[in-house]
């Protein structure tokens, strides 16, 4: 009798998998995290297997800062009709005028540390307890610390020193009220896995992940992209690069990378020759500090 031989890509797309169907059966009101990124859309595909043939059993929920690129806005939109699955919106617009918060100021205002109020906001309005990210391992340190159920307090806080342990793959989603739990399927993974189960899959992804011409200024040696939400200065070069974006956060935080990447083995092909991490060559946010997202983490970030 034929043996089929599992691949790495297997196994993890059968980890996640049982992950996703834990969180189905641990949590009454688990939401998937979605924001039109690739590592979200990972997500997505892998719910779409978990419960096949019926749907994603949890909507999937968007926390929109309001400086998001228009093509990942037009693709998350797209995905939740395709799929069927509910989509909620909620916009940190609405959570700077109903809490009164200062709006951030300066060359790149960027809105994404005050993402965690409408999160917890939104998390307290439909009472989600456990709520699904597109985190990974490789992205940044503080990601390491994390386990695949994370457990944060009434406040929505994270403590790294209070992880629980996760032996055998057995998870433990029991929590108290007010407490909440976010799950990170992916947690094993890389950004060059992820990359190469999009090409097995073959999935769809939003056009800014490939090579395109945009007019861009140069930042501490990074490629901002010219939107509404950045500031111009008077010494500042207005420049045509032929760009992609790696990863997909704000449009005031996230810097592109020039490339003439216009497929996904040609991505592949660029990830397998660079040992910068995406956001370490991305993200303007993460400069801050060295602990610029513990720190965001421990105030209620995902």
């Amino acid at each position: 009798m034929p043996q089929y031989k599992l691949d790495y890509l297997d196994l993890l797309e059968a980890e996640s998998i049982h992950i996703m169907r834990e969180v189905a059966g641990q949590f009454d009101r688990p939401a998937l995290l979605f924001s039109g990124g690739k590592d979200s859309i990972t997500l997505v595909q892998l719910a779409l297997k978990a419960f096949k043939p019926g749907k994603i059993p949890f909507p999937l929920v968007h926390i929109d800062t309001g400086h998001n690129f228009p093509e990942a806005l037009e693709y998350r939109d797209r995905v939740a009709a395709q799929t069927g699955a509910k989509l909620i919106v909620r916009k940190v617009e609405d959570t700077i005028r109903a809490r009164g918060l200062k709006e951030p100021i300066g060359k790149f205002a960027s809105r994404n540390a005050l993402q965690s109020y409408t999160l917890l906001d939104t998390i307290e309005e439909f009472g989600f307890d456990a709520c699904i990210g597109g985190a990974r391992r490789d992205e940044e340190k503080a990601r390491a610390k994390e386990r695949i159920f994370s457990v944060r307090d009434e406040f929505g806080q994270w403590d790294p020193k209070k992880q629980r342990p996760e032996l055998w793959n057995l998870y433990n989603g029991m929590i108290a009220k007010g407490e909440n739990v976010r799950v990170f399927p992916i947690s094993n993974w890389v950004e060059l896995d992820v990359w190469n189960y999009i090409k097995r899959e073959g999935i769809e992804l939003p056009s800014i992940y490939f090579t395109h011409e945009r007019e861009v200024i140069v930042h501490q040696e990074h490629l901002v992209a010219l939107s509404p939400f950045i500031r111009l200065d008077e010494d500042d070069v207005i420049l045509k690069k032929n760009v992609r974006y790696r990863t997909v956060g704000d449009m005031t935080c996230t810097a592109a990378v020039e490339s003439t990447a216009s497929s996904i083995d040609d991505i592949i092909a660029e990830i397998n020759k660079t040992n910068i991490s995406e956001r370490g060559e991305t993200r303007i946010d993460d400069q801050v500090s060295e602990a610029a997202m513990e720190d965001r983490k421990k105030n209620g970030y995902f």
